[in-house]
């Protein structure tokens, strides 16, 4: 067992794992769609990569190019999409694990279908929104790789 005093990690409690994909979708003036939560949502008002929650057998490549079809309209494919990184984060009554892939090819423009508000944002701008914590540890990573 761990003995770290700022462990962030409840490992006395069960939770389900909830997985979901999302993707940085980065355009050709390399900025990064962002999407807000919309209100009747949990953390309605947070901004967010879009993505979605993956489907018992659903490859997270497919359920994430069915979800920017479904939220913004979007066509990808699978093969588009380049592992990034991941977060794991524990909220109260779930566990998140969320891969998050680049994107730079799809095809339409974004139209939000669910309510929802999207932005094209700097990376350097990122931390201007309020994400959820999940989200946070991503923004430092894809600042430091888009600005190599």
């Amino acid at each position: 067992m761990c003995d770290c005093p700022n462990d962030s990690l409840n490992l006395s409690k069960p939770l389900p794992v909830v997985l979901v994909a999302a993707a940085a979708l980065i355009d050709t003036d390399g900025r990064i769609l962002i999407a807000s939560r919309p209100a009747g949502k949990k953390m309605a008002g947070f901004w967010e990569f879009p993505g979605g929650k993956v489907n018992q057998g659903e490859l997270p490549e497919v359920a994430l190019a069915r979800e920017l079809t479904e939220e913004l309209a979007l066509k990808v494919c699978a093969s588009c999409f380049a592992p990034f990184a991941f977060a794991s984060h524990s909220y109260d009554d779930f566990h998140l694990l969320m891969p998050l892939y680049l994107c730079r090819k799809w095809q339409g423009a974004p139209q939000p279908q669910e309510g929802q508000t999207v932005k094209w944002v700097r990376p350097a701008r990122l931390g201007d929104y309020p994400m959820p914590p999940a989200d946070i540890p991503l923004i430092a990573m894809l600042q430091d790789f888009l600005s190599a």
